[in-house]
């Protein structure tokens, strides 16, 4: 698929990839592009760059979810492209509270499903679409820091296969974005000084929006903006057991690293 002339909704639009797709998007053609955030004025900010429209989401209520695409559907007729993007990073374990797990399920998983819900019958009508669900790689490997991260994206990731199952044949396409490190607050913290192993090989948002172009006009499904994940998926399926031993190392290191 080609952006040109498209109709585009970004979720989490306001920065970090969220910003770069909006503003990729926008050099490649798209006819209209809804920027998406619980940070309105931010949103307003990134909109008007591309003169699009910006619009308060909090994607883990599904009631705002629906009203963002039918606020978008009546402006500009329709939605070609939903860019299921915010997400949140929780540090922790088994032993977080249930609100933390709640809440990063909500914002992780199931903001992917209200997207889908609410965009799918118009799409499916018109017998053409495209979901970008932005995971992580995470969600094909795992994170040593992070239960609630791993075990949510994880879930993004499968959900974005069974659209991709389910609705490739009617006209639906659907690539997910499994990145590692990126050089936004969420890796670097607000001040840029946080420590993770993940620092190291990271990319910028716009390499990462690059790629997505990139994938999306290939309408290829996984979108990795670090080649060398997939041969570490590739390895996982190989042997699991030796896997687990290297991601424990890497554990490991992680925790050397922050604690300096």
């Amino acid at each position: 698929m080609e952006m040109k002339g498209k109709v585009i909704v970004v979720t989490g639009g306001a920065s970090g990839i969220g910003a770069a797709l909006v503003r990729r998007f926008a050099r490649e053609g798209a006819a209209a592009i809804v920027v998406a955030d619980m940070n309105l004025a931010q949103a307003e900010a990134v909109a008007a760059e591309v003169k699009g429209l910006a619009v308060h989401t909090d994607v883990s209520n599904e009631a705002d979810v629906r009203a963002l695409i039918a606020q978008a559907t009546a402006r500009f007729g329709r939605v070609d492209v939903l860019c299921s993007n915010a997400g949140i990073g929780t540090a922790g374990g088994v032993d977080a509270p249930n609100a933390d797990w709640q809440r990063i399920w909500e914002v992780n998983l199931m903001a992917h499903v209200y997207g889908a819900r609410a965009v799918l019958p118009q799409m499916v009508q018109r017998g053409e679409g495209y979901l970008l669900q932005t995971a992580s790689a995470a969600g094909l490997l795992s994170h040593p820091d992070s239960a609630l991260y791993a075990v949510t994206k994880h879930a993004a990731v499968s959900l974005a296969e069974w659209l991709s199952i389910n609705y490739g044949d009617k006209g639906i396409r659907v690539s997910c974005l499994c990145p590692q490190g990126v050089r936004t607050p969420m890796l670097l913290g607000k001040d840029g000084d946080r420590k993770s192993f993940l620092t190291e090989g990271s990319v910028s948002a716009e390499q990462v929006a690059d790629d997505v172009i990139a994938a999306m006009r290939d309408e290829r499904f996984l979108v990795l903006p670090h080649p060398e994940v997939l041969q570490y998926l590739q390895r996982k399926s190989a042997d699991v057991d030796r896997w687990l031993g290297g991601m424990r190392r890497l554990r490991a290191k992680a925790e050397a690293i922050r604690k300096g």
